[in-house]
């Protein structure tokens, strides 16, 4: 399967998201028993393009932020060290009780201790995102970009964030850039609005040429029947996952890759992980292996990174799915929820299982 990449771009990469702030207990301790944190910038869209930006392809970000505030310097200052561009507006805060950055609380679990996630996100600047605060025909046009990545994080966010990644994948599609879309499915963002985002999701799937999701994304962002329900063990799965993978192809004729992780929790620390992709008419698995995990979070965004990380590079498909899946276990062997890759050298060890000193 080959999916030809606009050629004269200026960006490999580019990602619209809304930016906000992480904050994790130290040494696997649960939030409520802690007293000392690390702060971090995130969001699920930078953790995918953190793969790229880190292995040296250009990324650039599309963001919103808040004016004067010290986290909203925080995090430009991040991405900067990520070598990654932005751009955005800076939003006047509104006062105390205005605009701010999304808050993501977040501890890593350990052993028979879950991970637990609180997501405070009241007045998150980001849901203000809107197409006419950015030049979508010189970034496109002009300047050039081979593939746009979305989630369904940003899609689901706001009515303005939905129109806005709308604009997004239209500016895309008319200038020849490749769209990536991962469903991301959030219960909380869909509540109550339902039949709204079926559309927004439905119109980003008919215009993408990548798609990614679980089993859960599938059947609650598009309403496309999952896998049949089996055991604990999910290799026994497989055959189900591509019948899935499947129906989704038939209601989505136009995208070429289609593509789901696998993940078997055995504890907080130890999961069994592994990928299906069909590429064209070709399939590719990575049947599941025991991965060591220290924080399991942005694991999944490693995968979608690495993997169009291997688009990019122009990789035989075989490469995409093993690239892919050795990024996602190399993230969650981070504190931070994305990976940063030192080489390629480094990911290919992963996938290997090559783990001995590297003199």
């Amino acid at each position: 399967m080959d999916i030809s990449l606009k050629q004269g771009c200026r960006y490999a990469l580019l990602v619209p998201t809304s930016m906000g702030l992480r904050i994790a207990p130290d040494s696997g301790q649960p939030v409520q028993s802690s007293n000392l944190f690390r702060l971090q910038a995130t969001s699920a869209e930078t953790n995918v393009a953190s793969v790229a930006s880190y292995l040296g392809l250009p990324v650039k970000v599309l963001s919103a932020f808040v004016a004067g505030s010290p986290f909203s310097a925080f995090i430009k200052s991040d991405l900067r060290s990520r070598g990654m561009d932005f751009e955005g507006p800076d939003v006047p805060q509104g006062g105390p009780w205005g605009y701010r950055h999304q808050i993501n609380v977040a501890d890593s679990g350990y052993g028979s201790r879950g991970p637990r996630v609180w997501n405070d996100r009241a007045g998150e600047v980001g849901r203000t995102l809107d197409a006419k605060d950015f030049d979508l025909d010189r970034i496109f046009g002009r300047e050039g970009v081979q593939i746009v990545h979305l989630s369904g994080l940003i899609g689901a966010l706001s009515p303005e964030t939905g129109r806005f990644c709308l604009e997004i994948v239209r500016a895309a599609k008319k200038y020849g850039t490749r769209i990536s879309f991962d469903l991301n499915y959030r219960a909380s963002f869909w509540k109550g609005r339902e039949e709204e985002l079926r559309a927004v999701f439905y119109e980003i799937c008919s215009l993408s040429d990548i798609i990614v999701g679980n089993e859960e994304d599938f059947q609650l962002c598009l309403g496309i029947e999952g896998p049949e329900a089996g055991g604990r063990d999910v290799a026994s799965r497989i055959d189900g996952f591509k019948e899935m993978i499947g129906r989704v192809k038939r209601a989505f004729p136009n995208a070429g890759v289609f593509a789901t992780t696998l993940r078997q929790v055995n504890d907080a620390n130890s999961h069994d992980w592994g990928a299906v992709m069909l590429a064209g008419d070709k399939w590719q698995v990575v049947e599941p292996r025991r991965i060591h995990v220290l924080d399991r979070i942005g694991g999944g965004d490693g995968f979608v990174g690495g993997l169009l990380y291997s688009i990019l590079k122009g990789w035989a498909p075989e490469k995409w799915i093993r690239f892919g899946w050795a990024s996602g276990a190399l993230a969650t062997t981070f504190l931070t929820d994305y990976a940063q890759p030192a080489d390629e050298e480094q990911v290919w060890s992963v996938w290997e299982g090559n783990a001995r000193v590297m003199r």
